[in-house]
């Protein structure tokens, strides 16, 4: 039988503690531009700040005129830019244990010469960690708020979008408009050919709605079978239109079930936001008018008037 070491159970020794104490200092402390720059990268999983670190202490090093960042994270593409650009440039494809963390590119008015492109990739080397990190925090956060299903953003999603534009309303008086879009007898269409069939429907509806709506406009899985769809400098008389052309748009889909092809409606509720109003009121406001939109026989637009009901 092996005999088991013996734990010194006195703890470390003084001088591994002194080191370990210079060490600390000489982290913290050092001038050298890689310790700084990885000691910098380190405190933060913001992309965008640590791409801000990056290009300042490049410039520390390397002159440049221009630094073009590029990458599309969870089917978002990021892009971040620095300055004016110049006739030379220099690309690189930050890549780490066979996978891509978007591109970089370097660009100013006189050529890089091979010395300063040395300095540019090592310090690259030292960044793409960190960057890597940054980049699946991002994927992660979206993915938490992406409805799995259809692909749009969810219910946490709504919430701080709401909170965002409520905010931005006070403060600037902005107009925004909300519209609550519910798939009409979508229980039987579940019941009688499948959820299937179901989430089918489900994902040509998000489809849809993304296409009736400006690139502006944001597009929400509310829950079940009910969207909700933000517009930004949008009144009530105008959301209204966008809730018709958005049923125009539902009403299309169709899917084919062998011997019959299957169809939807949609009801919807527009509501604009009114000054002072807190997201929840707002929220609420805008889901009875949808209510109301189901009970005048569904396949409507309401709208929550802002004076008179």
């Amino acid at each position: 039988m092996k005999q088991i070491p013996s734990i010194n159970k006195s703890g470390p020794q003084p001088q591994k503690l002194a080191a370990l104490r210079q060490a600390h200092r000489d982290w913290n402390e050092s001038p050298d531009v890689l310790t700084r720059l990885t000691r910098r990268l380190s405190t933060t999983l913001s992309l965008e700040t640590q791409l801000a670190i990056l290009a300042e202490e490049i410039a520390s090093v390397v002159p440049y005129d221009c630094l073009t960042y590029r990458h599309t994270i969870a089917s978002r593409e990021f892009v971040y830019v620095t300055g004016k650009g110049g006739p030379h440039s220099c690309d690189y494809r930050l890549n780490l244990e066979g996978s891509f963390y978007g591109t970089l590119s370097f660009s100013r008015r006189q050529k890089f010469t091979e010395q300063e492109l040395e300095g540019i990739e090592l310090m690259l080397a030292a960044a793409i960690c960190p960057v890597r990190n940054a980049c699946q925090f991002i994927a992660i956060e979206q993915a938490s708020l992406t409805d799995c299903l259809t692909g749009v953003p969810n219910k946490r999603a709504l919430d701080d979008a709401l909170s965002r534009a409520s905010c931005l309303g006070d403060r600037h008086g902005e107009e925004y408009s909300l519209i609550l879009c519910d798939l009409d007898h979508f229980k039987q269409v579940n019941d009688q050919y499948g959820h299937v069939v179901g989430d089918h429907m489900l994902k040509l509806a998000a489809a849809e709605l993304e296409k009736a709506v400006r690139n502006s406009d944001s597009v929400y899985r509310f829950g079940g079978e009910e969207f909700a769809i933000l517009l930004a400098h949008t009144d009530e008389v105008n959301a209204r239109e966008v809730g018709d052309r958005i049923r125009e748009f539902i009403s299309t889909i169709v899917v084919d079930c062998g011997d019959t092809n299957v169809t939807v409606t949609a009801s919807c509720g527009v509501a604009m936001r009114l000054a002072d109003e807190t997201a929840d009121q707002w929220l609420a406001r805008a889901d009875e008018a949808l209510y109301r939109a189901k009970a005048h026989g569904r396949n409507c637009t309401r709208v929550f008037a802002a004076i008179s009901n």
